[in-house]
């Protein structure tokens, strides 16, 4: 028994060896691994050897077609790599598989709308850095040293001269160190707090900052403007009004609400049952400002005003949660 399988496996190695395509290897596989195989014909006489031949001849038996199995599956391979038949069908019957394309966050796009109004009002773009110096960020603004806004609490302090921008009204100041009047341009951007985390308040948030500065410019103007922007951003179908408020620097300074476009003014809990949404801060640039970039607040006055792009987009779209912005939540984002 052990001379034959000693000579099947000669046998199988001299006839693998001149197999040159897939049929004659098929033709091989049914004549030594079929069900009804030379292999599986030795198993069936292992019945008939001796008792104590068989351990030593089964052993036999098995590394025998596990020689043979692995000839073929390594010559199989070699055959289908050349004729190719191991590529991947393709069905051109099926439908196409979408690209997922993704688009601008809610918060720019916000941004974008509301560039466009207010360069359709005439305002030009202005940027800054959000690395800023103590002076621009609270001294030229007409911030006294012991204002609550210089508190370590509230603000990002890199060292004593230098922090992140608390709101972007540095801006204007550079703005106005580099250009004489008239000027009309907004300054979107980050900006930074040092605040509790919560659903209605964030460490890092986006302002857009507006400044017109020019002979004879007024309170009344400055009404005008934003009304004319709330009516494109909002919708012309609401109230408004303007509450007296205090900003360092700005002198009169005012708050401007809007009725609330979810209940048209009834109360609800988006407005907090007033009626009224707050959708900005403006006011008149004080002299002081004027005075600490070299402008004559004589010849010159001037309206500035700021609004917050998230609360902006909270409000229009009536989102919960503040930190939505920024958890990359595919299922928040892909609503916008």
């Amino acid at each position: 028994m052990l001379q034959t399988i000693s000579e099947t496996n000669k046998n199988f190695s001299n006839e693998i060896s001149q197999v040159s395509d897939l049929k004659q290897l098929e033709n091989l596989r049914i004549k030594y691994l079929s069900r009804k195989g030379i292999i599986a014909t030795l198993f069936e006489d292992l019945k008939t050897v001796p008792k104590e031949d068989k351990p030593a001849v089964g052993k036999s038996l098995n590394e025998l077609r596990n020689s043979v199995q692995t000839q073929f599956d390594t010559l199989k391979e070699k055959l289908e790599a050349l004729s190719g038949n191991n590529k991947q069908a393709v069905d051109f019957t099926l439908p196409g598989r979408g690209k997922s394309v993704g688009s601008k966050h809610i918060l720019i796009q916000t941004l974008d709308e509301i560039k466009t109004i207010f360069r359709g009002l005439g305002f030009s773009i202005a940027e800054g850095p959000e690395l800023e110096s103590d002076y621009n960020n609270f001294s030229a603004l007409n911030f006294a040293p012991d204002h609550p806004a210089r508190d370590m609490q509230d603000t990002f302090f890199i060292n004593k001269d230098y922090l992140l921008r608390t709101h972007t009204s540095p801006v204007q100041i550079r703005v106005m160190q580099n250009q004489q009047p008239p000027v009309r341009a907004i300054m979107p951007g980050k900006v930074y707090r040092n605040e509790a985390i919560s659903a209605r308040s964030y460490c890092l948030f986006h302002q857009v900052e507006g400044l017109c500065v020019d002979k004879g410019v007024t309170f009344a103007e400055l009404k005008g403007t934003l009304v004319s922007f709330a009516r494109q951003f909002y919708g012309s179908g609401f109230k408004y009004r303007f509450r007296p408020s205090f900003f360092p620097f700005t002198e009169p300074s005012a708050e401007m609400d809007i009725t609330c476009f979810l209940c048209k003014g009834k109360g609800c809990r988006m407005c907090k049952q007033t009626g009224w949404l707050e959708i900005l801060g403006c006011g008149m640039v004080d002299p002081n400002v004027f005075k600490n970039v070299g402008y004559d607040s004589e010849k010159y006055t001037g309206y500035a005003f700021g609004m917050g792009i998230e609360r902006i987009a909270i409000l229009k779209y009536d989102i919960p949660d503040i930190r939505l912005y920024f958890e990359n939540d595919l299922r928040f984002l892909k609503q916008f």
